[in-house]
Formats: structure tokens, C-alpha cells, sequence
């Protein structure tokens, strides 16, 4: 069971731990491994960690202690390797992160400047990048909207322009940090659909955070319990009960820690 599981491995956290500078320990001794065409959501309090957790796998937040492998790609610390590895990695934000005056199909091929120099980056991008730009336009429901400003899009489809835009990385991981947060439940269930049908169909490792626990059971298949920066769940929709659910949104210093 250890061997396929090891095949389909993209991202593999290793003991991972991040502390601040003012002392704060944000993640404990965390290890996980995502896995190609996984959907797999992070559910905690406000403060559990989940938004590290994210950052750090991307290294916005390198860890303090343990490593982080991605599609083989080590030292993250490395600036080449790095920029390879959110090459490969699309990121999701809770509040869009949109150039506002700017088209949807400008917003996406924001995804395509890390394949590029700086120079090259000043200059309108290769055709290429524009049709794959529009492909995930299309992708997301909003080919249509190519040359709308992200300005006069509603709050879904401005979360869709900022999947198309990560879908144009080609990427191998998918981050998305509370995508929902700010979207009424029909937006959001069209949001989440969306993201997961584009994830098993690409073959992408997600993880994504929630707070919304029907959700998470409803497209994960995997979920990730987080309390005072520490795993205390890690498993199927299936098996996550009340007890466990108490567990994870619980005051921190009643928090009994499963063993992994």
C-alpha cells in the first residue's frame, strides 16, 4: 500500500515546524505528503495554522525546522529551485488578488510571468501564452468575459479569473487559502466543483483550507485536522466524527494529540 502511495507523492512535508521571530510557534513537527490528483482539504480555528501551512509549502513562510520536498525539487532554500517550484505550484486567494483595471485575460497570464525573464516580461507575451490564457478562460465558464476589467466581474467570477490564472502555470500543486470565504453557498459549491473537477482532471495535488466543515466533507477526499499548529486528524470524510470535530475547533489547551 506504501509503495503506490509513494508513486503518486508531489509535495512531502517532513517534520516541518515554523516560529517566528517574535517567538510564536505557528507549525509543529508536521509531516504530510499530498498526492497527484488528491483533493485534499485543511479544516481549523482561526490561528489553527492553516494559512501557514499553506506558505510554508510555497515558501512565502520557510520553515523553521524540517524539510519540504515538491516533485523531487530540493533545497527549496535554493533561489533556482525555488523558482521552480512555484513554477509548478498555482496559489488561490481568499481575497482574489486581481489587478482590478486590468481584463481577465490579463489577470490570467500573470500566471505565465514566472516563465519568463523580467525583459521578456515587459514585452506582450509569446501567442502561445495568450491562447493557453484563453483555454483557461474557458475552462472556468468565462471565455466571454476575456476582455471585461476584473473590475465589473462579481465576486465568483473573479474567484474563477484566479483559478484560470493559476490553471495557466500548467501547475502540479495547487494552494488555494479560504476561496470561499468571501462567496454565498451557490458560489461557493460552483467554486469548489469547478476546482476539484479541473484538479482530478489534471492530475494536480490540491490543498486547499476551509472553515466550513459541509464543504470540506463534501469535496474532500481527504481531510486535515489542524489545532495549535498540529495534525490531530488526517483522513477520509468518512471517519471524521463529532468527537474529532471537537478536537479540532476546541480550546488549543484541551487539544488530546493523535498519533500519526
Amino acid at each position: 500500500m506504501q509503495k503506490p502511495m509513494q508513486a503518486a507523492a508531489i509535495a512531502e512535508l517532513d517534520n516541518v515546524g515554523v516560529t517566528y521571530t517574535n517567538g510564536i510557534t505557528a507549525l509543529k513537527s508536521i509531516s504530510l505528503q499530498l498526492n497527484r490528483g488528491e483533493f485534499a482539504v485543511v479544516l481549523g480555528s482561526s490561528g489553527a495554522g492553516k494559512s501557514t501551512l499553506l506558505r510554508t509549502i510555497n515558501y512565502l513562510t520557510p520553515p523553521t525546522q524540517g524539510r519540504i520536498v515538491v516533485d523531487g525539487l530540493r533545497p527549496l532554500s535554493k533561489p533556482q529551485v525555488l523558482r521552480l517550484h512555484r513554477q509548478r505550484t498555482g496559489m488561490i486567494f481568499q481575497q482574489h488578488q486581481l489587478i482590478e483595471r486590468h481584463s481577465a485575460l490579463q489577470n490570467v497570464l500573470m500566471g505565465r510571468l514566472a516563465y519568463h525573464s523580467f525583459w521578456r516580461s515587459l514585452l506582450p507575451l509569446p501567442q502561445t501564452d495568450q491562447q493557453l490564457a484563453l483555454d483557461c478562460l474557458d475552462r472556468v465558464g468565462l471565455l466571454a468575459k476575456a476582455l471585461t476589467p476584473a473590475n465589473a466581474l462579481s465576486g465568483g467570477q473573479k474567484q474563477r479569473v484566479g483559478i484560470a490564472r493559476a490553471l495557466a502555470q500548467q501547475p502540479q500543486l495547487m494552494l488555494a487559502d479560504e476561496p470561499i470565504a468571501s462567496l454565498d453557498p451557490t458560489s461557493a459549491h460552483r467554486i469548489l466543483s469547478l476546482l476539484r473537477t479541473i484538479c482530478k482532471t489534471d492530475g494536480i495535488a490540491a490543498l486547499v483550507s476551509l472553515h466550513q466543515v459541509e464543504f470540506a466533507q463534501a469535496y474532500g477526499d481527504r481531510i486535515i485536522g489542524l489545532a495549535q499548529g498540529q495534525v490531530i486528524f488526517d483522513g477520509p470524510p468518512s471517519v471524521l466524527d463529532r468527537h474529532t470535530l471537537d478536537q479540532i475547533y476546541t480550546d488549543p489547551t484541551t487539544v488530546q494529540i493523535r498519533q500519526q
